[in-house]
């Protein structure tokens, strides 16, 4: 059964890993259930463009989850590798980055969410990364688009670039929060 740390990782795992038939996303409904003393999370739903029933069943850690955005705590994912969630960080991050160009500064802070977002999935990447190594290990990469991530550029899974990274996005967030601050109430 898959492992998940939180419900924000849960729903990335489903979001990553689409129906049979291509379709992406999916109107899910959630329970919990109790198994042999583990908290089993159960999402189901018609896929809306074949109608196939989709079912994913996550053992909750019993560790308490991190807020969100975070997806969980110190140790990496058991069920999405790093490459998967580069990718997501690359995805969230262009898409946030566009808007960001395409809006006054002023109006930054509507975008923040997206880089928050992206910074805690870089964060997840940086978790794979063993303290005593350089670069996160092949043989972590185990999903078709992580190690084809991998195979693209290795460079991005070394410390110092992941250290940048992060630090470049949240040099971003401090750059929204100066010209867009929230609004007073």
């Amino acid at each position: 059964m898959l492992i998940a740390r939180s419900t924000q990782e849960a729903h990335l795992y489903m979001d990553l890993h689409a129906c049979a038939c291509g379709a992406e996303s999916f109107e899910r409904t959630h329970r919990l259930e109790q198994r042999d003393g583990a908290m089993v999370a159960v999402y189901e739903g018609a896929c809306p463009q074949c109608g196939r029933m989709r079912t994913f069943e996550f053992r909750m850690t019993d560790e308490l989850p991190p807020a969100p955005p975070a997806f969980g705590g110190p140790e990496p994912s058991r069920i999405i590798d790093p490459g998967e969630f580069m990718w997501v960080s690359d995805e969230v991050g262009t898409d946030a980055s566009l808007r960001l160009l395409n809006t006054p500064p002023a109006e930054h802070r509507q975008h923040r969410a997206k880089w928050t977002y992206a910074l805690a999935v870089l964060e997840e990447v940086f978790k794979f990364l063993p303290e005593d190594a350089d670069r996160i290990p092949e043989e972590l990469f185990t999903s078709d688009r992580g190690r084809a991530m991998y195979r693209k550029d290795p460079s991005r899974f070394d410390r110092r670039w992941l250290l940048d990274s992060l630090e470049r996005k949240q040099g971003l967030l401090e750059g929204i929060d100066h010209f867009s601050p929230p609004q007073q109430q």
